[in-house]
């Protein structure tokens, strides 16, 4: 059983207030998901996160195949950081904890992203050319779209 992780840090020019507002509205994580994963939230984003929110979606990760992704907020800290597991979806594992912290200038962001795919050997097989290099391009698409929305972070 593999478990693998991405691991992403990105400095934005805001402030905690505006990282926290952001992120912590189920409803923005449209705004940084590329346009092709068909991102739909069916349910569970009316409200701002909270332990055990459940949030429903429809995403299409990979040859049009609409999937069902059910997740859990599991832990939550007020401009600081939160989890979200996934209940029911494409992995076989998915655990995504997401930092907030200030630093001068800005706001620095961590992504920890353990995971796990299905089909045991088949999934392996198939992890470093397809689903390891999907994860990379929606997370660089991430960091490219808060760079347009908040400018680039100077050091």
């Amino acid at each position: 059983m593999k478990i693998y992780r991405l691991h992403r840090f990105q400095k934005l020019p805001i402030t905690i207030d505006e990282a926290w507002e952001l992120l912590a509205n189920p409803k923005n994580l449209k705004l940084i998901t590329p346009d092709y994963m068909g991102f739909h939230i069916l349910s569970g984003a009316d409200r701002p996160m909270y332990p055990g929110q459940i949030i429903q979606y429809i995403v299409t990760p990979v040859l049009g195949i609409k999937t069902k992704w059910v997740t859990e907020i599991t832990h939550v800290k007020d401009k600081s950081y939160f989890v979200d597991e996934q209940r029911f979806g494409p992995y076989a594992l998915w655990h995504h904890k997401h930092f907030i912290k200030e630093i001068d200038g800005g706001v620095e962001m961590e992504d920890i992203v353990d995971y796990k795919v299905p089909f045991g050997w088949l999934g392996q097989l198939v992890h470093p050319f397809l689903v390891k290099p999907k994860l990379e391009e929606i997370f660089k698409y991430r960091y490219n779209k808060l760079i347009e929305m908040y400018g680039e972070f100077k050091e």
